[in-house]
């Protein structure tokens, strides 16, 4: 019934939106706004194929000479695409050599851990938040995808026990992809939206703020979402037991079954554990010497996420696997490419809103609908614009769109920017409720244990908390900050 009223809608809602008048917008920006209108109905309705719709929109683009194909279709080429394919191809490599398996029997045979469902989403959130600390949330997601699907592999096993509600693995995916957007906010470097918010704070704003500083901040933001996160998913997405009563046994039965490392167990391993320090350095860079510092400028300009993935997929197909290289072509090629297509799609549409200035429009229609009296009711309407924004659009484009226009209204106001600044920055990581809003929502929405109305309710409650702990927060500590 969904898909049929998307069908129905989306011309409707396409026509409606390109015949209204829009004073102060541009040609492009007005056809756009059709185009992204008309999307949005298709990936909420899911009366296409979330890659199809993103290519379809993307397309209407062109046609409707919103811009031309070579910059509509240039986010395709992003570094973030290739950041997605290395992962992918490492991911792939992961699981047909069985590291996988040894990773999600290593966790779960930890004494501490055992076989109860509940600790077994603690300390895999927990890990997850840590290392996206440090890491993209996309990569941190795509590495812990696999790990994920082989947890519930092997609670869902037969002789396992009481069977698992499939709720629970619902509740482990979306645990994957949003610890790892709420774990990004501990670090300037956790997540790009913190980069590019600060570069705005600094340049706009005048107030330089430092990697501890920001942590002061981002510290107990990600403390306290995450509490939340647990409590919230093991109350509403538990297993249905505490406790699997042949499953710790069988854990460590299937364990001890893996028997020693093969020689592609160790390929992969060495090719992973590459890909991941050359995702780390750059932090103990940033931590040691500094942003500013020559040798971070020269370590982000010459291994970027994208390529860093990439040089961790390519030594796959020079590494000896246990029949040839650790991965062949035909086995790299099975990826999830519609992932891929569908976040392009997603930013494409995002850096087309930016460059028509549909953007900005929007930023200040959503802002003007707003009760705004004085500095906090700024923070407040930074906020949940920037968490709107982010929920159609990816959260980086998110953060480009709202906190320069936000500094601009605020100083209009006679407002002091830095704090609805620094709100917007933390904000645009709260997109939780669609597959689009971030690449590891994307991720994880393809791993079929993912009801879209699900994902929506669960990332609606996720974004509330997530506006009353930043504004709070942000108004108690941001003062430290200057």
């Amino acid at each position: 019934m969904r898909q049929r009223i998307g069908t129905v809608l989306t011309p409707i809602v396409f026509g409606l939106v390109l015949a209204r008048p829009m004073a102060g917008l541009s040609v492009a920006a007005h056809r756009l706004a059709a185009v992204l209108a008309a999307v949005v109905v298709l990936w909420v309705t899911e009366a296409l194929p979330l890659p199809v719709t993103a290519l379809l929109g993307a397309a209407a683009c062109v046609v409707l000479q919103v811009a031309p194909a070579k910059e509509v279709f240039a986010p395709f080429a992003d570094p973030l695409m290739f950041l997605f394919i290395g992962a992918f191809i490492l991911a792939r490599a992961i699981f047909l050599h069985g590291l996988d398996r040894r990773l999600a029997y290593g966790v779960l045979s930890l004494p501490w851990v055992g076989a109860r469902p509940g600790r077994i989403l603690l300390a895999f959130g927990a890990v997850t938040a840590m290392i996206s600390a440090w890491i993209s949330n996309t990569a941190t997601t795509a590495m812990m995808f696999g790990i994920g699907l082989s947890i519930l592999a092997a609670l869902r096993a037969p002789g396992v026990g009481t069977a698992i509600h499939p709720r629970y693995a619902t509740g482990l995916m979306l645990m994957t992809s949003f610890a790892a957007s709420v774990g990004g906010l501990t670090t300037p470097v956790g997540t790009p939206p913190n980069v590019i918010g600060l570069g705005f704070i600094r340049s706009m704003v005048g107030v330089d703020i430092s990697f501890f500083r920001w942590m002061v901040i981002g510290v107990p933001v990600v403390l306290i979402l995450f509490t939340f996160l647990y409590l919230y998913f093991n109350a509403v997405a538990s297993a249905g037991v505490r406790e699997l009563p042949a499953g710790a046994e069988l854990i460590r039965r299937e364990r001890a079954q893996l028997g020693r490392w093969t020689k592609g167990q160790r390929s992969v391993a060495i090719a992973f554990l590459v890909t991941v320090v050359l995702w780390i350095v750059p932090g103990i860079v940033a931590i040691v010497s500094g942003e500013r510092s020559p040798a971070y400028q020269t370590l982000t300009r010459s291994m970027p996420e994208g390529v860093a993935a990439l040089i961790g997929a390519l030594l796959l197909f020079v590494l000896p696997g246990d029949q040839g290289r650790a991965i062949s072509w035909d086995e790299a090629v099975q990826i999830d490419w519609g992932v891929v297509l569908l976040y392009g799609g997603g930013f494409a549409l995002g850096v087309l809103s930016f460059q028509t200035g549909l953007a900005e429009a929007l930023g200040r229609g959503l802002t003007g609908l707003l009760p705004i009296h004085g500095s906090f009711g700024m923070l407040v309407a930074s906020v949940l614009v920037a968490v709107i924004l982010s929920e159609t659009t990816s959260n980086t484009a998110a953060a480009n769109m709202v906190v320069p226009v936000v500094i601009s209204i605020a100083r209009a106001a006679g407002v002091d920017p830095l704090e609805p600044a620094l709100g917007a920055t933390m904000a645009a990581s709260l997109g939780f409720m669609l597959p689009v809003s971030t690449p590891c929502n994307a991720i994880v929405y393809g791993s079929g244990y993912i009801p879209l109305g699900r994902m929506i309710r669960h990332g609606l409650v996720l974004d509330l908390a997530g506006i009353v702990v930043i504004v709070t927060l942000v108004r108690l500590l941001g003062p430290l900050l200057r």
